[in-house]
């Protein structure tokens, strides 16, 4: 994901895990982006993004539109997802 990490996009993520084990795992670099800490499906971000289940990661463009809901986590197929969307930004 570093060879991205200059352009016009972010990826997020909504989690429940405690808070407390979220921090492991961003610690632990298993979870490289940005995630909020949702309790449950009724927490504020997922009844908003209609999370359906957990985690979530989204892929948002530079106007902060959600573009990808859900993309594989394969690292090469979530390349291959933000490659389309910096295709489509700069078009």
């Amino acid at each position: 994901m570093q060879q991205f990490k200059s352009e016009p996009f972010v990826i997020l993520g909504v989690n429940s895990d405690p808070p407390d084990r979220l921090k492991k795992l961003i610690e632990e670099n298993t979870v490289q982006w940005p995630c909020f800490a949702d309790r449950d499906k009724d927490g504020p971000i997922a009844t908003q993004w209609q999370v359906h289940s957990w985690p979530s990661i989204y892929i948002l463009d530079d106007k902060g539109v959600i573009r990808f809901a859900n993309p594989p986590r394969d690292p090469e197929e979530l390349s291959k997802r933000i490659s389309q969307l910096l295709g489509e930004i700069k078009h």
